[in-house]
């Protein structure tokens, strides 16, 4: 099973049909898969939207009344995803945008790449008809802001909202400590996802893509000086989590996953 986990806050002109599109790319990718979207408190007609959709497509909408903000939804999603599945060793997650940056298009190349043992694999985006020069200046350099902070061995685009996860990976990072596994927000609540669940990876490997910033019908939310000024921010909270020996925890991952038969 793969299941599709969205973020959503008032996205109202793009979530519909990014939904529509993924379904399209499972017509023709024969594979199990369900849609977990989490509405964040939206007060445009997201909802509205979310509930046409649920009548044709295997699709489950979680609500907050309030927003919480995009860490505590990509995590909820997370852990909805684990909680749902009986196979963790075969099934995935896929993590993505409800703004349509992300294309539907790229799934299959990011499945396969766990069908053929990847444990984690993050889409490294390039940004394309994003109108802001800031903000493409931001998205080039937040990797440099982050640096020395979080490290995924291999992995230069370390702030992508765009990856899959097997979920026995994501499980063992759960467990691994206190809730929420996040405590950062934005941009650097993906690369703390990253570094924490790439712990318990053997294998965590890079797609390239393409980020669409001119598909995005609403203005940014935050202004890129903010954005910027939110990762650094982020290095404190961010440098407790670094672990001591990168290698010392893949190899206990690596024990960890061969302590259970394949599910």
């Amino acid at each position: 099973m793969i299941y599709v986990c969205v973020p959503s806050y008032n996205e109202a002109p793009t979530v519909g049909l990014l939904l529509w599109k993924i379904r399209q790319v499972f017509a023709g990718f024969s594979r199990e898969y369900q849609l977990l979207v989490l509405d964040d408190g939206s007060d445009d007609g997201t909802p509205e939207v979310l509930e046409r959709y649920t009548r044709v497509l295997p699709l489950t909408v979680i609500r907050h009344q309030e927003r919480t903000g995009y860490a505590t939804s990509v995590e909820e999603l997370l852990r909805q995803a684990v909680n749902r599945t009986d196979r963790p060793k075969r099934d995935a997650a896929i993590l993505m945008h409800a703004d349509f940056a992300h294309g539907p298009h790229f799934i299959p190349d990011l499945v396969r790449r766990i069908e053929s043992g990847a444990d984690i694999v993050i889409a490294e985006g390039k940004l394309q008809g994003e109108p802001s020069r800031s903000r493409r200046l931001v998205r080039r350099f937040a990797p440099v802001l982050l640096r020395g902070v979080v490290s995924v061995p291999g992995v230069s685009d370390v702030v992508s909202g765009f990856a899959v996860f097997r979920l026995v990976t994501l499980r063992n990072a759960f467990r691994s400590g206190p809730a929420p596994l996040l405590r950062t927000q934005g941009w650097a609540a993906n690369a703390e996802l990253y570094e924490r669940a790439a712990r318990h990876a053997r294998r965590v490997e890079t797609i390239g893509t393409v980020e669409r910033g001119d598909l995005r019908q609403r203005t940014p939310r935050v202004s890129a000086w903010d954005t910027a000024l939110t990762l650094w921010r982020s290095r404190g909270s961010l440098r407790h989590i670094s672990p001591p020996s990168f290698a010392e925890d893949r190899a206990a991952a690596a024990g960890r996953q061969t302590e259970v038969a394949p599910s």
